[in-house]
């Protein structure tokens, strides 16, 4: 199936590894332009390099107000256009209710929450017909879970306002939706693993409540958001797309 990706230009936010790079690196293969940012300007040139002439690495903090306009007329001026965006930021720190600190919070706030937003509002300001705007969150907007207590906190928060947004801008033919990982393999998951102090048994442990038995792989993640993004995803808005293997049991 052609998913009419070719030529079409993205902005895909905290890509320099894992899940954000897996959907970068799908977009790519599919024949997209990608503008992919990082927290260092070295990261961020690295894993376009890697993706070759399609992509361009750009430093940005989402915690910065001025990243989002800078970032889009990037994407114009090297690509001649802009269609969507994947919001992507590493997850805040884990911890409880009693020891995860104020300035945790904070940070979190401005990073995963508020910086999404502003990408956002930018992104929808810019779009036309056909746009769209994707959330990377997590499977914490259902349910908490254990030892996340700022992500538990923050992440549902984001997909009321990306259900929100999916109402103010439908009317306009700009599509949101939202991508909500599971246990995938990534360096974020090794790190929730090694909390337990067994990461081997933790793992094991986990995927016995997978109905498929496994962790994903970034590229089963990559390859979904890719489509979300995409025009065959043309009537898919405002929703929350799980990629858990079936952990939820389709809710």
């Amino acid at each position: 199936m052609d998913l009419g990706l070719t030529d079409r230009t993205y902005l895909v936010t905290g890509a320099t590894r894992g899940l954000g790079f897996a959907t970068a690196r799908e977009l790519v293969a599919d024949g997209a332009n990608v503008v992919l940012t990082g927290r260092s300007e070295e990261a961020a040139t690295k894993a376009a390099a890697s993706l070759g002439e399609r992509a361009l690495g750009l430093a940005a903090d989402n915690s910065d107000p001025q990243a989002p306009a800078r970032l889009v007329a990037a994407a114009r001026e090297r690509f001649g256009r802009f269609d969507g965006v994947l919001i992507s930021v590493g997850g805040p720190p884990p911890g409880t209710a009693a020891d995860n600190t104020d300035e945790q919070w904070q940070t979190a706030f401005e990073t995963v929450f508020l910086g999404a937003v502003r990408f956002a509002r930018t992104a929808a300001a810019e779009l036309g017909e056909g746009g769209v705007i994707g959330f990377v969150l997590s499977g914490s907007v259902y349910e908490p879970i254990g030892g996340l207590t700022i992500s538990n906190g923050l992440r549902p928060g984001l997909a009321g306002f990306a259900k929100s947004l999916a109402d103010e801008v439908g009317p306009r033919g700009i599509r949101v939706v939202g991508v909500l990982p599971g246990r995938i393999a990534t360096d974020r998951m090794t790190q929730l693993d090694a909390l337990s102090g067994d990461p081997e048994g933790s793992r094991a442990r986990n995927s016995t409540t997978i109905p498929l038995r496994r962790y994903g792989d970034p590229a089963e993640f990559g390859r979904t958001a890719a489509f979300l993004l995409s025009p065959a995803a043309s009537y898919v808005t405002g929703v929350m797309v799980p990629v858990d293997g079936g952990a939820r049991r389709g809710f």
